[in-house]
């Protein structure tokens, strides 16, 4: 899932490689992701245009359709979860989870 939500956040085509680094993992492991995908018909492998030697990985429509309704879904289950928070306690959460990604060490 998070490799199908990265490729629908990057604005062309990733290498496994970069694709590894989106998502945290290592290269043969993005590599092994990338052929679930592509088996389950999310992904596609195409043609580096600035390089033959190597590929980018790509969504097809049905991955898109798949990453959009995850977007969703999570959207839906967040709004449920915050019903019960004061306006006082959503802009803390939100002051926490900005201090929080900035200091995110990868």
């Amino acid at each position: 899932m998070r490799m199908l939500e990265a490729l629908a956040a990057a604005a062309t085509p990733l290498s496994v490689s970069d694709l590894g680094a989106a998502i945290g993992v290592d290269q043969p492991r993005a590599s092994r992701l990338v052929q679930q995908g592509v088996e389950r018909g999310y992904v596609r492998r195409e043609a580096d245009p600035d390089d033959a030697r190597r590929t980018r990985i790509a969504l097809t429509d049905e991955g898109r359709r798949l990453a959009r309704g995850m977007r969703g879904e999570r959207r839906e289950m967040l709004t449920t979860a915050l019903t019960s928070f004061t306006d006082e306690e959503r802009v803390e959460l939100a002051r926490l989870l900005n201090k929080l990604a900035d200091n995110w060490q990868r």
